[in-house]
């Protein structure tokens, strides 16, 4: 993905999550169905985008948010990282993630 694409993604006003992951990673396969499931039960407040780190296109990207680690999932709103996470986590955690971020409070 290039980067003013991700920018122009990333500054919408709705919740955007973005999934670091690489294909080799076993905890991003096991998460694959957890962030599937978000997505279809969640998309009144959230986009989810997945970025592939192993990409060419993604290495600016990696290297701009420091993934040093995947899965990393980051949470922004008008640009701004308002949530980020580095492993597996659930679908109930998740979603109270996004709702208490869509009701405006900060992590």
């Amino acid at each position: 993905m290039r980067t003013t694409d991700f920018n122009n993604i990333i500054t919408a006003e709705r919740l955007i999550l973005v999934d670091f992951y690489a294909l080799w990673c076993g905890a991003c396969r096991v998460i694959d169905p957890t962030l599937d499931r978000l997505a279809l039960a969640m998309s009144d407040i959230t986009t989810v985008l997945r970025i592939d780190i192993s990409s060419a296109s993604s290495s600016d990207l990696v290297r701009r948010y420091n993934i040093v680690s995947v899965p990393t999932l980051m949470l922004f709103r008008r640009g701004e990282v308002c949530w980020r996470y580095s492993g597996v986590i659930s679908f109930e955690r998740l979603c109270r993630v996004l709702r208490r971020h869509n009701a405006g409070s900060t992590y």
